[in-house]
């Protein structure tokens, strides 16, 4: 625990991933180190505006008690509400950006069946909105959807990730206005896209000039088109796939019927998909098909991330300088959340990151905070730590297949909107997939 004015600058034991030192590189790379020493510290903002995000029920005045309630014996100051507002519009969004950049990443482990395959990481590309304040301020950056009921009651955000589908840790991510469409932002997360790796995608991305520029970062890229999309065939391979272009871009093209069966009844969906993977031997078009539901893993991440965290809450801030300086710290805390979760698990060989519970996880960081404990790393090193015992010791079951009807809801309207789609939350149900010969052109 750090000493005098910096004691309440701390995140319980997810410290140990964001220690003093990288919070005091960030502020001084971003020159939002104080001038003077003043009673709220730079580096206690930063933590305080990261402890927010693990506290989303609580206001600021509400997560500093929480950081201080375990300093009994320090002299620790009282803020008002209006010193941590101010404190943290001295501090910014750079410093909070500085470390999202550093931290993300996919994590370190190759344990578990939807991290790699074929020696490919396996990636996914999607898009969410978040939900902020409706005030004059930010309203002056981030707008309000129409829609046929009257649109949305707060302005929104939209929010584009890299995710690593395996441990779905972020490798990187972006937002802004949603007058910006989802293929508008891609192309900034392209130079996170290296050789070795597989983007997994949706019918949003089928855009012919973005998935050329995708290709040319080396990646892989399989995602899925419109079924109607006309499609030169080329050449057809006993896969069932056949040899396509889209543009100056060849691809194999696999169109596959996929069968979904659960308690509830059967659900049979048409895919078409595109791949740059050429070569049908070393991949095969039934492996390409069954790879592609790994794509669901980064609407698992939005939905720890906009429910388990944030609970549906409307973001705090009131200002967009101060939406970014949110959005990042809820960014860099999920990492923190995700890594703490894979490197427990790695420390159990064999253990697919797939079972960990974010939820567990997410609960026990919150004790930490509440605690003050595992502020500083013991003299031995342990890759799990508290966080990752509690979650170690209550692992979730296998990796499975699963759907659920997928009903979009919000707080302004009553109606349901659109159909099932496949989700990994609700019953058990096994799969059958069929490659169907490509038609003539």
């Amino acid at each position: 625990m750090a000493g005098g004015r910096f004691a309440p600058g701390h995140l319980g034991e997810l410290t140990q991933l964001v220690p003093f030192e990288m919070v005091d590189a960030a502020l001084s790379a971003t020159r939002a180190v104080q001038s003077r020493l003043r009673d709220l510290p730079s580096r206690v903002v930063v933590y305080l505006v990261l402890a927010a995000c693990l506290f989303p029920e609580a206001g600021y005045l509400g997560v500093w008690r929480k950081l201080t309630g375990a300093l009994a014996g320090l002299p620790v100051v009282a803020p008002t509400a209006s010193a941590l507002a101010q404190a943290r519009r001295r501090v910014g969004s750079k410093p909070l950006r500085w470390l999202f950049d550093l931290l993300r990443g996919p994590a370190a482990t190759r344990h578990g069946p939807g991290i790699r395959w074929r020696d490919l990481l396996v990636v996914a590309l999607d898009g969410t909105t978040l939900t902020v304040p409706d005030t004059p301020a930010v309203l002056t950056r981030f707008t309000k959807q129409a829609g046929n009921h009257g649109g949305t009651g707060y302005p929104q955000v939209r929010l584009l990730a890299l995710v690593a589908c395996g441990t779905r840790t972020l490798i990187d991510a972006v937002f802004g206005p949603t007058t910006a469409g989802e293929t508008t932002y891609a192309p900034r997360l392209l130079p996170s896209l290296r050789p070795g790796m597989i983007l997994l995608a949706d019918r949003n991305f089928g855009a012919q000039r973005l998935l050329a520029d995708i290709a040319a970062t080396g990646a892989e890229v399989l995602v899925r088109l419109k079924n109607g999309r006309r499609m030169p065939v080329l050449a057809r391979f006993p896969d069932g796939s056949c040899l396509s272009v889209l543009g100056s871009l060849r691809v194999r093209v696999i169109d596959c019927e996929i069968t979904i069966t659960t308690t509830a009844g059967k659900h049979t969906g048409l895919y078409r998909l595109a791949t740059t993977l050429l070569d049908h031997h070393r991949h095969p078009a039934a492996e390409l098909t069954t790879l592609y539901h790994q794509r669901w893993e980064i609407e698992t991440a939005y939905l720890e991330l906009k429910s388990t965290i944030l609970g549906g809450r409307v973001l705090r801030a009131r200002t967009p300088e101060g939406v970014d300086q949110e959005i990042y710290a809820l960014l860099v805390v999920y990492q923190l959340l995700r890594t703490a979760m894979a490197d427990a698990t790695s420390s159990r060989p064999g253990t697919d990151p797939d079972r960990a519970g974010f939820s567990i996880a997410w609960q026990a960081a919150r004790d930490q905070v509440v605690l003050a404990a595992g502020v500083i790393a013991d003299t031995v090193v342990d890759l799990a730590g508290t966080i990752g015992r509690h979650v170690l010791a209550d692992l979730l079951p296998e990796r499975r297949l699963r759907v659920s009807p997928r009903i979009v809801k919000r707080a302004i309207s009553k109606y349901q909107a659109r159909g099932p789609r496949i989700d990994r939350t609700s019953y058990k149900a096994t799969t059958s997939i069929e490659i169907l010969t490509a038609a003539s052109p």
